[in-house]
């Protein structure tokens, strides 16, 4: 069930002040029973992570390997996203937002549920970015910290690509759906499209059908996006930087106190591999228990929706029923 979070007068770090009303949802046992995971959305993600509509509902649920019989699952809207069809937070000054703000939104959410530790948190592109943020504002709160197909900062391509989708969206006449389409094009790669697609014709249309499916992605896209929700999104994916006025990285990683599990995909065309094994290689240069798993695919950025089985073996240490007694102890001892 969708719930709310009201918060007066929240100002961002750039001194931008406004109301918001922000979303959450709770699956699983009731809160204090059990040990509580924390998701957050990517780009075009919601609250609505598991269940027959839910977007992650192959690795959350009943006897996935996020198990919701094992786990309270806590999932919070990024404000502006758009899912409450309320219309007030669409209205925000997106560019006076940036991930750290988001964080923060979301820490306050966990303390108005009382919750004083995450067992993990897990996110994917954006929503990794956004993880980056809360390990730093919040250095004790997660005990595993897994972020996916992203990093602590937006490469020079990914701000480049982020570029292009805002001239996108403030100049095309179908922004959403034009847009879309362009990034279809780098969260999958050459050789998904010729796996898939292998130049074959859409009867019907007489058009190809890679020509048809990124017409369809656009299509999709407009009917349940507002134009508002994707200049904000893509905004914050384009420029994150756990950094920004914080000082250097070194310093940053050294603060944080979850076990960290960094997982890469060996085609990603947005988030690359290499940035983030570096990342790796510096959490474990400061002293920060760091892991790293790179998933094999053809598919992209993408990977991370499509490559269950892989993505299912790398959690499984973490999440699999096999280790509930160590995992409510260590939930346990954290909660206090």
């Amino acid at each position: 069930m969708l719930q709310n979070l009201f918060i007066p007068s929240f100002q961002t770090n750039t001194g931008y002040v406004c109301d918001l009303t922000v979303t959450y949802q709770l699956f699983g046992p009731p809160l204090g029973t059990a040990p509580i995971v924390l998701v957050v959305h990517a780009l075009t993600g919601n609250s609505t992570v598991t269940g027959s509509q839910g977007w992650w509902n192959t690795l959350v649920g009943p006897n996935q390997v996020i198990d919701t019989n094992e786990y309270t699952i806590l999932a919070i809207d990024i404000p502006g996203n758009g899912f409450d069809g309320k219309t007030e937070n669409l209205l925000l000054d997106y560019k006076e937002f940036h991930n750290r703000d988001i964080a923060i939104i979301q820490l306050k959410v966990i303390r108005a549920l009382k919750i004083t530790s995450l067992y993990a948190a897990i996110g994917s592109s954006l929503g990794g970015q956004i993880l980056w943020e809360l390990a730093i504002e919040a250095p004790e709160l997660i005990t595993h910290l897994i972020p996916i197909a992203t990093d602590w900062k937006a490469t020079d391509w990914v701000i480049a690509q982020c570029a292009i989708q805002e001239q996108i969206l403030c100049n095309s006449t179908q922004p959403i759906h034009d847009a879309r389409m362009h990034a279809m094009t780098f969260y999958r790669t050459a050789s998904s499209f010729t796996a898939k697609f292998n130049r074959s014709i859409h009867e019907e249309k007489g058009i190809y059908n890679v020509e048809s499916w990124l017409l369809h992605h656009g299509k999709r896209l407009e009917e349940r996006f507002e134009l508002a929700t994707y200049k904000l999104m893509n905004h914050l994916l384009g420029s994150a930087s756990i950094t920004k006025e914080r000082g250097g990285i070194h310093h940053l990683l050294k603060t944080i106190k979850s076990k960290v599990y960094l997982i890469a995909i060996d085609s990603d065309g947005l988030f690359y591999p290499e940035p983030i094994y570096n990342t790796h290689q510096l959490l474990k240069s400061v002293g920060v228990q760091s892991h790293y798993h790179e998933i094999t695919s053809i598919h992209g950025h993408d990977a991370f929706l499509i490559e269950y089985d892989q993505l299912n073996n790398i959690l499984t240490t973490i999440f699999n029923t096999k280790y509930k007694d160590e995992n409510f102890k260590i939930w346990r001892k954290i909660a206090g």
